[in-house]
């Protein structure tokens, strides 16, 4: 047995033989460590909460003004979405990327802490970030966009945000454990921006070509937008489809990251 895996398995048996009340309590120090550092970090939430709402004040506000209340709401989930899918690829993906190669996760092993704690801890941090970037945009289209929401359809559009960043979390785990820490940025960069795209949240899906249109559903972004749509009026297709796709897609990446993080740690 290597030392990895003896530290494995002593952190395992400490997390094992803690209280109830002390476990728990390591799984909140770690989710508010992993919270303070990133929104700490400018060079991380700036990134993450300029980019969505500099898009949505041009093109949602700047330039929609006269395209009527439909397309306000629509370019605020476009740009929501948009903004969600960040803080998961790039917050969860390039850390975790980065700090296996650093040998931060072998450390994190030998400590008497939870063996998911780490994982809970990003996952959180994520949430708040895309909870941060959604109530912004909010902010921007109920103030300068003069969009009309009532309080439930924008507790909606919270929820599916704080909610939606979860199957990019697990994305970008799997990216993470797959690739380098220094090309992880390039690579999460070729998933992100293409998949935003075909996915119709810069051009709505109907304006592009049949084959895109038809490919749209692979992408999990495509299934976000449309439960965003959905939670402000303008979905027409079938709510739990999309959710069981994205609670799909979630599992799926984070059973073969998981597996990847205990054979090569």
């Amino acid at each position: 047995m290597n030392s990895v895996s003896i530290s494995a398995a002593a952190a395992t048996a400490s997390a094992n033989g803690m209280s109830t009340r002390r476990v728990i309590g390591a799984y909140l120090a770690e989710a508010r460590s992993e919270c303070l550092r990133y929104m700490r970090a400018p060079a991380f939430m700036l990134p993450i909460m300029l980019f969505p709402t500099m898009f949505y004040m041009l093109f949602g506000i700047v330039m929609g003004r006269s395209e009527g209340a439909d397309t306000a709401r629509y370019l605020l989930v476009s740009y929501g979405v948009f903004g969600v899918m960040s803080p998961g690829l790039f917050g969860f993906g390039v850390s975790l990327a980065l700090e296996r190669d650093g040998g931060l996760l072998t450390y994190k092993r030998a400590l008497p802490m939870p063996p998911g704690a780490y994982l809970l801890g990003k996952m959180l941090m994520a949430m708040v970030a895309a909870a941060v970037v959604i109530l912004l945009l909010l902010a921007m289209g109920l103030t300068l966009g003069h969009v009309t929401l009532t309080l439930q359809q924008a507790a909606l559009m919270l929820l599916t945000g704080i909610l939606g960043v979860l199957p990019f979390c697990a994305l970008g785990m799997l990216v993470g454990t797959l690739i380098k820490g220094q090309g992880a940025p390039g690579m999460l960069n070729m998933i992100y921006l293409p998949m935003s795209f075909l996915s119709g949240l810069w051009i709505p899906i109907a304006m592009l070509p049949k084959v895109l249109q038809q490919i749209a559903p692979v992408w999990p972004s495509y299934h976000l937008h449309q439960l965003g749509l959905a939670a402000l009026g303008l979905g027409h297709g079938n709510v739990m489809e999309h959710f069981a796709v994205l609670a799909g897609f979630s599992v799926l990446f984070f059973v073969i990251a998981a597996r990847r993080l205990r054979r090569y740690g």
